[in-house]
């Protein structure tokens, strides 16, 4: 499986009591975290590359075409 595949791509739909880290309609890479999707908690990239958990309801999956998919993580 290539690098591009195995990453999973985010928008923000919410940010309420998160509007200092998160901007709603960004997209942002989720890391897999089995532990926190028991929580119900997302693991999310920031452009800093550190990475915070967030509530799921924050967000939703998107799919992109590869092309699209690979520039947006090359950025």
């Amino acid at each position: 499986m290539t690098k591009s595949r195995s990453k999973q791509l985010v928008i923000c739909v919410d940010n309420e009591g998160y509007a200092a880290s998160l901007e709603k309609r960004k997209i942002y890479e989720a890391l897999r975290d089995p532990a926190a999707d028991k929580h119900g908690m997302l693991r999310i990239l920031d452009e800093s590359g550190e990475d915070y958990l967030y509530p799921k309801t924050l967000f939703r999956s998107i799919a992109l075409p590869l092309a699209v998919k690979r520039a947006v993580l090359a950025a």
